[in-house]
């Protein structure tokens, strides 16, 4: 089978959209699956505003109904609601072709937060989006149930996973004074970021991550060390030298780095978000509270190798079964023969994978 994917969200920008992409379409492979991108690196781009370092594309209908003609895919998922996206979904529509969508970013409180516009009218341009679409998929349960009850139509859940190579518990230091908070992500406005940095919390307080609020935060509060974006061994290795992760985020829909940190050996302190609540739950990985220097405080007494354990229960082939199976179970009929079928049991459900 050969899925095209379509995304407003691609390198080198350093999210989980980005990172969810790219990796499930690695452990697709095993499942005899072919994905794609389609991605603005076909197009020329703009600053997004309030994001230099954010590129929005300008596609053009001709070229993306080159692309995708070229590509000739069995299956189409619009993986954004961008410009490509948009493109995407129009041509499908004129085409008759089905499409799935998938739902991973929080735009109503996102725009809300910087721009005098009611998140009702975001959310019924979403609901306008996702409603053609023959499966919304969503990474939590919480999320899903929400959707359905804004009026959002055929939502099925996608779970996310974890590289547990890369992240694990190592030994390595940051030479600085302990205990060690550590928060992973975009410094924008949306994440509540001062949530965390407004703490008084004993040792250093960390960040790792850029964006556009990062310059006036680190002049707000000079005593917080800021590490910039990292990827790789050097962001293994942050994760790995911190004592508690703290998530700040109240509208993130999953948050990949909860499950880094964990799968990092590191406790999580968060508020009682549905991200958040949906990842950890009531396992003794992390402490949801509304008071969050509370949460941070008490998360420092939980066994790291719980939550290693608990990570390692979330696996990234888990999430490209379900990503196939929610594709495979929106058609009629898959096509047989050669490499494109995919055998039952690749597609076999895990906990609360049905709609």
């Amino acid at each position: 089978m050969r899925i095209l994917i379509a995304t407003d969200a691609w390198h080198p920008q350093i999210n989980g959209v980005v990172r969810t992409l790219t990796t499930v379409a690695d452990a697709a492979k095993s499942l005899g699956v072919d994905i794609s991108f389609l991605t603005p690196q076909s197009f020329p781009t703009v600053a997004l505003p309030g994001y230099s370092d954010l590129r929005l594309a300008l596609p053009s209908p001709g070229k993306i109904s080159r692309l995708i003609e070229e590509a000739d895919p069995d299956n189409i998922h619009i993986a954004t609601e961008g410009p490509i996206g948009l493109l995407v979904r129009r041509y499908c529509r004129k085409r008759g072709l089905p499409f799935t969508t998938s739902f991973h970013t929080r735009f109503p409180e996102y725009i809300s937060a910087r721009l005098p516009i009611p998140e009702s009218w975001v959310w019924a341009a979403l609901r306008r989006f996702h409603r053609a679409s023959r499966a919304t998929m969503a990474a939590t349960p919480a999320l899903a149930d929400e959707l359905r009850e804004r009026g959002f139509h055929h939502v099925v859940l996608w779970s996310r996973g974890v590289d547990t190579v890369l992240f694990r518990p190592h030994v390595t230091n940051l030479d600085l004074p302990r205990p060690i908070f550590l928060s992973v992500g975009r410094v924008a406005v949306e994440k509540n970021l001062e949530a965390f940095l407004s703490l008084d919390l004993p040792g250093t307080k960390v960040v790792v991550g850029d964006g556009p609020a990062r310059i006036p935060l680190q002049r707000k509060y000079p005593q917080v060390v800021f590490l910039g974006a990292m990827s790789g061994e050097r962001l293994a290795d942050a994760y790995a030298a911190a004592d508690v992760f703290v998530f700040p985020s109240k509208t993130d829909t999953f948050g990949l780095v909860l499950l880094e940190a964990l799968a990092s050996g590191v406790p999580v302190a968060a508020f009682p978000a549905p991200g958040p609540r949906d990842v950890i739950g009531a396992s003794p990985v992390g402490v949801l509270s509304d008071d969050l220097r509370m949460a941070c405080l008490a998360a420092q007494n939980i066994s790291r190798e719980s939550c290693r354990e608990f990570a390692l229960r979330h696996t990234w082939g888990a999430s490209a079964q379900a990503f196939v199976g929610n594709i495979a179970r929106t058609r009629d009929g898959m096509r047989h023969g050669g490499a494109e079928q995919v055998s039952p049991e690749h597609l076999h459900s895990f906990s609360g994978l049905q709609p």
